[in-house]
């Protein structure tokens, strides 16, 4: 089962852009960034989804800000982890801080095992957006649509007024006012596109130096392999060490080395 993984599976390798799609086409949201998940509403409800009923829902603040109600999230997760019998540990701190590779890490974790449980086919009789609203916080909820619709009628009422007042006014004003609304907007998206862009590049190095360093460790095993007693001096042995060693040496050198090896395997095989 996908709870027990290792870190180089390619559950790992699956990109930042095919999890968010993955979250959104699922549970009809929107998300833009992985670290938006941080709050583990949204890998609770992953949950649910996979296993309907199993999660209780009204325990799940969707809209969880502060690291206290996060955590609050995560400990349903991981009661549901045992009530499942998930070999799971859930690295609460991490998550809650908000880093993108973090995030991304459980969240391909999340991906690889729900698929290894449904076969990757989406729950067509799953409703996210009514199961969401059986979440926690309901009140608070409520009260900022109730806030947010206040807000608007004061704004619309000081627009009509403004309106009123500026009528003898000319619109030379108010058309800068406007350009230079246009030109925050424009330079804002800009600025989140280039932090996306800079997210996305963090994510692909950490990625290339995590495999970088999993194929260093395989090659450092083979060298201590061919210099113990035993094994120094076979054939096979020496031919690995001199393409081993054959880095910074001329390609004749390297080609010479492939033969030599060519030969030894010949030899084994006779």
């Amino acid at each position: 089962m996908a709870s027990n993984i290792g870190m180089m599976d390619s559950a790992y390798f699956v990109g930042r852009n095919e999890i968010l799609t993955w979250i959104n086409n699922r549970l009809q949201l929107n998300l833009s960034r992985v670290e938006e998940a941080a709050s583990g509403a949204v890998q609770c409800q992953m949950m649910d989804m996979t296993y309907p009923g199993v999660v209780p829902m009204h325990k799940v603040n969707f809209d969880a800000k502060s690291e206290y109600d996060m955590i609050q999230n995560y400990k349903v997760l991981q009661d549901v982890f045992n009530k499942l019998k998930i070999e799971k540990h859930i690295e609460v701190n991490k998550l809650v801080k908000g880093r993108p590779l973090d995030n991304l890490e459980f969240l391909q974790w999340l991906k690889r095992y729900c698929d290894s449980v449904n076969g990757g086919i989406m729950n067509e009789n799953y409703n996210p957006v009514e199961r969401r609203s059986k979440g926690g916080n309901k009140q608070s909820s409520k009260g900022s649509q109730k806030i947010s619709k206040s807000l608007q009628s004061n704004n619309m009422h000081n627009t009509s007024s403004g309106d009123t007042l500026g009528n003898n006014k000319t619109s030379g004003p108010r058309q800068g006012k406007t350009y230079a609304a246009a030109g925050g907007a424009n330079a804002l998206e800009e600025i989140q596109a280039l932090s996306n862009e800079i997210t996305d590049l963090k994510l692909s190095v950490d990625l290339l130096e995590k495999e970088r360093d999993f194929y260093f460790a395989k090659l450092r095993d083979i060298e201590i392999l061919c210099q113990t007693p035993d094994s120094e001096n076979i054939p096979m042995a020496v031919a690995v060490k001199k393409i081993l060693y054959a880095a910074d040496a001329k390609e004749s050198a390297l080609a010479e080395a492939q033969k030599y090896l060519s030969e030894a395997l010949d030899a084994d095989e006779n």
